[in-house]
Parts: structure tokens; C-alpha cells; sequence
């Protein structure tokens, strides 16, 4: 596990600017520490807001769940997801909502369309893998693992500058690029909003080091591993059907993460295959 150093997290708590924790996300996470937390609260809770009650039920009737029925509300939904479960969903769809365009240097729809289809296709892995790790998990880590760079975007006028030139030049990586400018990096500033926001510590851990090529370094076959693995893959076969090329990781990764998740080459080409079902249903 690592642990950022108290200094770096002081700085970006006296000088930077991240969205608040929702107040529906904080009701959610009260309800769950509770000594016996209800399904009904919850319900009520999640339900209060319209628009994120839809967004739930859109994505627990998508075909990544493979439900024999469809679920028509959000009782349902919760009974399905587990208490964890849906409070993992929400607060996806509760970050999407929290930056402000008009304050952010990057254009936000392109970058939560490339985060939702990391989400999606993370799932579509999980589903096709039948992984240990539930599937609301994977959504939720693929949506969340980049927060940091709307965060950066959001508080650095001359970012998005940066984050050009590190699509342009694979040699140095984004990671780099970030602390030479700004002394931090997207995976740390993303770190430190999902622990503002009090997810999972394994999750927070995750983000952290989801640019980290030591974290398959001794296999375990984990939840963790398997997580941070489908991932990589999710971002590698995103990354390759937007810009037809391999993601800057995946070279350093692929080994390591096939290994994890127990594919040869033949496994992952099908999966890719999968996937591209997806985009073009999606277009």
C-alpha cells in the first residue's frame, strides 16, 4: 500500500479546489455506517433524486448485467446491488455531476465519455471473465480512477496545455508532465477526492496507483489485482478504438494484467472483439 507523504495532502487541502462530497452521498454513507442500515432508507434516498434514480435503473437494465428481468424500480434495484452496491453506482454518477464546465480548462463530455466507456467495458470484463469482483466495482473504478485530471483541469488555467502534449508525445508520460508543473499528478489529486468523498480505502488505493507498473508485481490473484487489472485492460481497449493506438501503460502491463486475469493472447482478442460490439451498438 502506499502512503502519500502528510505534506503533499496539507498543500492540496490549503490550496486547491476539489467538489464537495453530495449531501445524497453523504446521507447514503450515514445510512451504511449505522448499526443496522436499511434497504428502504436507502431506497428513499436514492430515489429522492430523479435523475440519478433513472441513471441507476438505465444501468442495472443494460445488457452488462444480464438480468432475466427488467428492474422498474429502485427497491429493486437495491435488493439486486446490495447496500454497498448501490452507494458504489451512485457516487459514479454523483462525481459526473459535481465539476463545473464553465470552470474547468478541458471539455468535461469528452473526457466523461472516455470514463464511461472504460466503466462500460470494465464491466462488460468483469461480466465476460465472471470476475470476484462485483460489477458495480468495476463501474465505479472506471469511472472514478481519472478524476484527478478535471480536478487539475479545474484548478490549473495552463493544463490542458499538458495534457495535450502528453497525447502527443507517448515518451513522457502524463504522470511527469503533471509533477514538472504542478508538483502533483492526476492519480494523487484523484486519490485524495475519493478519500474526501470516503470510498473504499482499496478503491482510493486503486486510483492512486493506477499509472503504478509494480502493483501486478507479485501476483495474488486478489480482488485488488483483479480490479486494477480489468482496468488497465478497459483503458487499453478504450484507448485503442478512439485513437488506434495502445495506451501509454499497456506496453509495460499487458503481460502482468493477462496474467492476473488469466487470458492468453486468442482470450483477449475476443474480448476486444466483445467490445467493439459495444462501440458500434453505442454509435
Amino acid at each position: 500500500m502506499i502512503e502519500i507523504d502528510s505534506k503533499v495532502l496539507t498543500d492540496l487541502e490549503s490550496g486547491f479546489t476539489i467538489p464537495p462530497k453530495p449531501e445524497l452521498l453523504q446521507s447514503l454513507q450515514n445510512e451504511l455506517s449505522s448499526d443496522s442500515p436499511e434497504l428502504n432508507t436507502i431506497a428513499s434516498i436514492v430515489a429522492a433524486d430523479v435523475a440519478i434514480a433513472a441513471m441507476v435503473l438505465k444501468v442495472i437494465n443494460s445488457p452488462f448485467y444480464g438480468l432475466a428481468r427488467t428492474i422498474t424500480d429502485i427497491k429493486q434495484a437495491v435488493m439486486f446491488l446490495g447496500l454497498e452496491g448501490i452507494t458504489n453506482l451512485v457516487t459514479g454518477f454523483l462525481l459526473e455531476k459535481a465539476f463545473d464546465q464553465t470552470k474547468c480548462c478541458i471539455k468535461l463530455e469528452r473526457f466523461w465519455d472516455t470514463a464511461s466507456e472504460i466503466a462500460a467495458i470494465s464491466t462488460l470484463i468483469g461480466k465476460k471473465l465472471k470476475s470476484k469482483v462485483p460489477t458495480e466495482n468495476l463501474h465505479m473504478v472506471g469511472l472514478f480512477h481519472d478524476a484527478g485530471i478535471p480536478a487539475m483541469a479545474m484548478n490549473y488555467g495552463d493544463y490542458v496545455k499538458v495534457l495535450a502534449e502528453s497525447n502527443r508525445d507517448y515518451h513522457t508520460s502524463l504522470i511527469e508532465r503533471e509533477e514538472a508543473n504542478y508538483r502533483t499528478n492526476h492519480a494523487v489529486v484523484g486519490y485524495f477526492l475519493a478519500t474526501s468523498w470516503n470510498l473504499p480505502k482499496n478503491i482510493c488505493q486503486i486510483i492512486l496507483r493506477h499509472h503504478d507498473v509494480s502493483f501486478l508485481e507479485n501476483i495474488d490473484f486478489g480482488q485488488d489485482q483483479l480490479t486494477f487489472a480489468t482496468l488497465k485492460m478497459a483503458e487499453n481497449i478504450v484507448h485503442v478504438n478512439r485513437r488506434f493506438v495502445a495506451s501509454p501503460d499497456w506496453p509495460y502491463m499487458k503481460e502482468k494484467v493477462l496474467a492476473v486475469l488469466d487470458l492468453d493472447d486468442e482470450d483477449y482478442q475476443d474480448i476486444k472483439e466483445d467490445a467493439e460490439e459495444f462501440f458500434n451498438s453505442a454509435n
